[in-house]
């Protein structure tokens, strides 16, 4: 039997500026990686979502980002691994405090963006991220880029590690994510993506832009909540995937 987790960014609104349609994703997800104040949302916006996945049953995981709130936290950044660590620290912290006035707990961190990017190919960063979330609470899960020096940097840490793939993304050749500047980055066709999605849950592999299979570990899918089509398409592929007889649930801590 397979089990996948879905999951989604969510809080990027602030201020005056609204993105994304959280309310209408929740009922298709599992877990939720809510921003923490660096590369979008705000402290209104953080205890609003939070307060969404409580009453959805979605799990809550804390999404930091690099401080580049005019670049969405998708500008590389020329940070030190302490300074990765202090700013992971930091925005686990803040959402921590809203988890914990509604109720409920943190279950996982995903980093965002560029920073997710940048770790996914450092292991200096990795580790400083693995560290601080460690540090935190060691009983967290850290999500990954499947095969990224941030899984093996969790694993170091002694976390537990949950290898992520992207629905409507495209694969290099070395396993990385295409970039978003690049031709063919993104997957539009929701068929498409649920074929993508079908296939590196029970294959356990992925096409790569260069038509290659590359092996891949799928524990939860990444959906990305402000594009034009991700009501629809969260929707569909989580009826797609229980009509295969797969299991979708957040990912099980190790107790």
């Amino acid at each position: 039997m397979y089990q996948v987790d879905l999951n989604c960014d969510m809080g990027e609104s602030y201020g005056i500026y609204t993105l994304g349609v959280d309310e209408a994703i929740f009922g298709s997800i599992t877990s939720a990686n809510i921003a923490c104040g660096f590369h979008a949302g705000d402290p209104s916006v953080m205890r609003t979502t939070v307060r969404q996945a409580v009453a959805h049953g979605v799990k809550i995981g804390a999404h930091p980002g690099l401080p580049d709130l005019v670049g969405f936290g998708r500008r590389r950044m020329e940070v030190t691994p302490t300074e990765v660590y202090d700013m992971v620290t930091y925005q686990i912290g803040a959402l921590q405090a809203f988890a914990s006035q509604e109720g409920s707990s943190l279950h996982h961190v995903k980093p965002h963006g560029a920073l997710y990017n940048m770790a996914a190919v450092s292991a200096p960063l990795s580790d400083a991220i693995a560290q601080a979330v460690y540090a935190v609470n060691p009983g967290l899960i850290l999500y990954g880029l499947a095969g990224s020096e941030l899984i093996s940097a969790g694993q170091r840490a002694g976390l537990q590690v949950a290898s992520e793939v992207f629905a409507d993304r495209t694969y290099q050749q070395d396993g990385t994510l295409t970039p978003r500047s690049a031709a063919g980055a993104l997957i539009t066709d929701a068929q498409l993506a649920v074929k993508q999605v079908l296939q590196m849950v029970t294959q356990q592999r992925v096409i790569s832009t260069e038509g290659t299979e590359i092996p891949i570990q799928a524990d939860t899918i990444c959906l990305h909540g402000d594009a034009a089509y991700a009501v629809q398409f969260a929707r569909e592929l989580r009826v797609q995937l229980e009509q295969q007889d797969i299991v979708v649930q957040a990912v099980s801590a190790n107790l």
